[in-house]
């Protein structure tokens, strides 16, 4: 119960952070003006060829068509182990990850940046669907590779590249031209509360899902 309850405290926490995020974006967006215009200064410079064609194909990692048989295709294996309460969690959190930050684009509506795109898209902009979409999915699957795999260099060395290919498809998002910095911090905000308030119940779950011997 106790641990439990600090990770809603921490979800508690980092929501805040994203509800002053956000509250900033809404109201006082000309507050973040020069924030966001230095990083997107600094991450595009002059769009070099080679950046260009390293983050227009960083980009496609964050998208449905890649993250989708990603989560069914865990899903389905941890369903075969028996590991019935895994594929639940990866399949859920990406549901209502994709269903919250795309309902939150229509509470903020914020244009998208008004500068070069380099990939078509539609919507608004706060929060980025992709920073906190692959950023979920990473920290789902960091969790089942440390309830799962034994060998440990092995398993840090994924989990380190799961976060760092989730940071690299945020960082895309600004270089494209489609997100401010803002969004993608906003994406991620998201992501860490809801697998701070997720994961507990999860947990719970799984144990006594194996106790009643429901799953492995």
């Amino acid at each position: 119960m106790k641990n439990r309850q600090i990770y809603v405290r921490n979800a508690s926490f980092v929501a805040l952070f994203f509800v002053i995020l956000g509250y900033m974006v809404k109201f006082y967006p000309q507050q973040l003006a020069d924030f966001d215009s230095s990083i997107q200064t600094f991450l595009r410079g002059n769009l070099p060829a080679l950046a260009t064609l390293f983050w227009t194909n960083i980009t496609l990692l964050g998208n449905v068509a890649v993250l989708l048989p990603i989560c069914l295709v865990t899903a389905f294996f941890c369903y075969r182990k028996k590991w019935k309460i895994e594929s639940y969690f990866i399949l859920v959190s990406f549901a209502v990850m994709g269903v919250l930050s795309t309902a939150l684009k229509y509470v903020y509506q914020r244009p998208r940046p008004s500068i070069e795109w380099l990939i078509a898209t539609t919507n608004y902009s706060f929060p980025s669907w992709h920073a906190a979409s692959t950023l979920m999915i990473a920290g789902v699957l960091v969790i089942l590779l440390q309830q799962h795999l034994k060998k440990t260099i092995l398993r840090r060395f994924l989990q380190l590249g799961l976060i760092v290919l989730a940071m690299l498809v945020g960082l895309s998002r600004i270089y494209v031209g489609v997100h401010y910095p803002t969004d993608i911090i906003g994406g991620w905000l998201l992501a860490i509360a809801l697998l701070y308030l997720f994961f507990p119940f999860y947990d719970r779950l799984r144990f006594q899902w194996r106790f009643q011997g429901k799953q492995k």
